[in-house]
């Protein structure tokens, strides 16, 4: 995918894609029978998962009405353990698929696989899972693009080279591969990667992680913050220390904050990278299909 790069831009990271096995086939439910769809997803901690929140229940919502014969249990988690918790309590309640989007991907995935076992369909969303070939259905946005974007970004504000600092998310399937594609892009740059560290994409992590960038390095060219919730914490630490001058900060998500920032002519925020929380919609409705008939 190919964007165009100019002062005030947003930057698209790829729309949501779906992988599903050809050996998988689709089952219709029978009459009478009321399949239970269960779903674990990260609680709304942050812009992006409140937008995934909100897009979750008004999915279940239209399915319910289409398909009254679906039965669907919505689970949400703050920490990991808690989504190792409702996982195990939604296989307990006899599901019959498991659309889940992991917080993260190690301590996740052999609750997946046991739910696997017991003949669950598994679709795994966005973040993924640690080992292949786990779920049956996968939907993600393109996560080697939102790397390889960010490190675009950063080749055209340094053309001569610089040095950024750059933020993790959370220790996932999909940060990983983000930031394997950002580096890779940035080979022959000149760009020097002073540090990188998990900010969970969240604000305050994001401030404290910064705040700890700028005590440590006396001259930073540029951040990557990885997602918009930790460039507002990033920006806030920026300007406290007052070093904003010449610096610029990307994030991504594509936040309507962050958004009206770059309207307004930010002097350390001028592009974002857009990954929209929608890919949890063909998650539960292609998994829904499986079961779905009309009356």
């Amino acid at each position: 995918m190919k964007s165009h790069l100019s002062r005030r831009h947003m930057l698209i990271a790829g729309a949501a894609g779906l992988t599903l096995p050809a050996a998988v086939p689709a089952l219709a439910q029978e009459a009478g029978k009321t399949a239970r769809i269960g779903i674990a997803i990260p609680a709304a901690t942050h812009g992006w998962t409140g937008g995934l929140n909100y897009q979750t229940e008004r999915t279940i919502a239209a399915l319910k009405t289409a398909f009254p014969g679906l039965d669907f249990v919505l689970t949400t988690a703050g920490d990991v353990q808690a989504q190792v918790n409702n996982v195990e309590d939604l296989v307990a309640q006899g599901i019959d698929a498991l659309v889940i989007l992991p917080m993260e991907s190690d301590p996740l995935t052999e609750p997946v696989k046991a739910a696997k076992a017991r003949g669950i369909f598994i679709t795994a969303v966005d973040r993924g899972l640690s080992e292949e070939g786990v779920e049956d259905l996968y939907v993600g946005g393109n996560n080697p693009q939102y790397g390889t974007i960010a490190a675009q970004y950063f080749r055209q504000k340094f053309p001569q080279g610089g040095k950024i600092v750059v933020m993790r998310g959370i220790p996932t399937a999909i940060d990983n591969i983000r930031i394997e594609a950002f580096n890779a892009a940035l080979e022959g740059s000149g760009i020097e990667v002073l540090d990188m560290q998990y900010a969970n994409w969240n604000p305050d992590k994001g401030f404290e992680v910064m705040q700890d960038f700028l005590t440590r390095f006396d001259h930073i060219d540029g951040v990557w913050a990885g997602d918009d919730d930790a460039a507002l914490g990033a920006k806030a630490a920026i300007e406290q220390a007052g070093r904003a001058e010449g610096m610029k900060l990307l994030g991504g998500s594509g936040m309507n904050r962050a958004i009206k920032m770059i309207m307004d002519g930010d002097p350390l925020i001028d592009a974002d990278i857009f990954y929209p929380p929608t890919l949890i919609i063909p998650a539960i409705s292609v998994t829904a299909m499986r079961y779905a008939v009309q009356g």
